[in-house]
């Protein structure tokens, strides 16, 4: 699992509207569901009966957008479960959940309105991780998010680095159709201003590092295997019938 503290030394950003709570439960909670020794086993996200304080956990949750303009989402608004995932691209561990996790999540939840899934950009290894994370924006501006987020987790693609041409590249690759667009938005202050809100939001609860996830405000770090996200959302959605 890549962490932040190596490569990013910025501050935990505190802001109102969040409980000093439900920070303070985040980094503990990120740091005790992370996995063990190479991501070998499966390790159950802290529940709410193991909260300090449970509305902490609700103050994570309510972290949920379910904005239905959300280019870099997908899913139902109203589904009863949100996983709401902090990535960079240029995260191996952000990769390997990309490609041999991510689509069984979709095909056995989000089809079936169960799960909706919340990108949020955590760029934290330098200039090429933040260019990444404004393409993947831009290109979500013409409907290919999903598409561009596929096409720069590709085996190999990491590789190759996110330099701009690359990212012009990979735009094409993702089926943008207008590129003059594409360079414009990425370049552009809408961009800057969805990074920071999605980093500072990240940074604001504790996140250490990548991917790092909430399921219904349970905190999940790490490429961990299948069976850790089913079991999370499992019992996620069986809270949310139960209330």
């Amino acid at each position: 699992m890549s962490t932040s503290r190596k490569t990013s030394r910025k501050p935990l950003l505190y802001a109102a509207g969040v409980a000093v709570a439900a920070i303070t439960l985040g980094v503990v909670s990120w740091q005790t569901t992370a996995p063990r020794q190479e991501h070998d086993r499966p390790t159950a996200s802290a529940s709410a009966s193991d909260a300090p304080d449970s509305g902490a956990f609700a103050e994570l949750k309510a972290l949920a957008r379910r904005e239905a303009g959300d280019k870099l989402a997908v899913g139902r608004t109203d589904a009863p479960v949100v996983l709401i995932e902090y990535s960079d691209f240029k995260c191996g561990y952000c990769a390997k959940f990309a490609r041999d996790t991510e689509p069984a999540l979709i095909e056995k939840y989000v089809n079936d309105g169960t799960l909706r899934i919340e990108w949020r950009n955590f760029p934290i290894f330098g200039a090429e991780s933040e260019a990444a994370a404004k393409a993947a924006w831009a290109a979500g501006q013409q409907d290919r998010f999903a598409a561009f987020h596929t096409a720069a987790y590709a085996e190999g693609a990491k590789a190759k680095g996110f330099g701009a041409d690359r990212l012009t590249e990979l735009a094409r690759e993702a089926g943008v159709p207008d590129l003059d667009r594409f360079k414009a938005d990425m370049a552009g202050e809408q961009a800057a201003t969805a990074l920071r809100r999605d980093r500072e939001e990240g940074y604001r609860i504790g996140v250490q590092s990548t991917p790092s996830f909430l399921v219904n405000g349970q905190p999940l770090a790490g490429a961990q295997p299948l069976a850790a996200f089913t079991a999370a959302i499992d019992r996620a959605k069986a809270q949310a019938k139960a209330q």
